[in-house]
């Protein structure tokens, strides 16, 4: 089993639409997929139509005592093979339980290391370096940085490669870092020269190509519609395909490195 984690320090760069292609992407070909929502927000657990009230069961049930079990809070989704657990609101209150009930930063990961029963497992994150994303970056093998391609956008960018470095120092273990421009349009000088930049700075992790801006998925609860066939509608989703294609090829470098 694989862990991704989809996240970045910023807001609005497109990780939930990210989660939701990828996996959906990943389930099309076969794998089985398990999308793990830790934002408060709940925007992916939204998307797949889960009513916020009354509350789900979902993420906050693993740090509990003792944590429910991945596999009883697992839903179903109208996607063959892609299946998500879902975000509450109560999640905020995490970080003011971590001062006082220890070992909430390794829960995620020792839930996941209690399950077999994915291929491919991916954690949305939230839009800040909390309790959540530690908890995500912790258990991950491989951080997706979805990434917009304007200026602030490289700010954040540079701020989440820090944290990478500073949770693979800390977990001993090699963390695959792979950057994905999203959002992006070409006809603006603005965009073209943030990308340029993003790859001066970054080099190879980062995509050779980006996700455009596209209407089709501009809401993410379309990517959780079943799909007539493998075949991917649009330009961005076009375009998530092909930036499979290329994490998977790096996700399969790292994991033959790390064996």
């Amino acid at each position: 089993m694989r862990v991704w984690a989809i996240a970045n320090q910023k807001g609005g760069v497109g990780k939930t639409t990210t989660t939701l292609a990828l996996g959906r992407g990943l389930a099309l070909r076969g794998l089985r997929v398990l999308a793990i929502d830790l934002d408060p927000g709940a925007s992916l657990t939204h998307a797949f139509g889960m009513p916020a009230e009354p509350a789900p069961q979902g993420v906050i049930d693993l740090f509990e005592t003792p944590p429910r079990p991945l596999s009883a809070l697992a839903n179903g989704s109208d996607i063959e093979n892609l299946g998500y657990v879902a975000a509450q609101s109560a999640l905020a209150t995490l970080e003011r339980r971590s001062a006082t009930q220890p070992g909430l930063g390794m829960a995620l990961s020792q839930a996941l290391s209690r399950s077999n029963a994915y291929d491919y497992v991916l954690l949305d994150c939230p839009p800040t370096l909390g309790l959540l994303m530690v908890n995500a970056l912790a258990a991950a093998d491989h951080v997706i940085i979805p990434t917009q391609t304007e200026p602030l956008a490289l700010h954040g960018l540079d701020g989440m490669r820090r944290t990478t470095a500073m949770i693979e120092r800390s977990r001993r273990r090699a963390l695959q870092v792979s950057i994905l421009p999203t959002l992006h349009d070409r006809r603006t000088r603005t965009d073209a020269e943030a990308l340029a930049q993003m790859r001066q700075r970054h080099g190879d992790c980062v995509w050779e190509e980006a996700i455009p801006c596209d209407t089709l998925i501009s809401n993410a609860a379309m990517l959780t519609r079943p799909a007539a066939s493998a075949r991917q509608p649009g330009r961005a989703l076009s375009a998530y395909a092909r930036a499979l294609d290329w994490i998977l090829h790096n996700d399969h470098a790292i994991a033959e490195q790390a064996a």
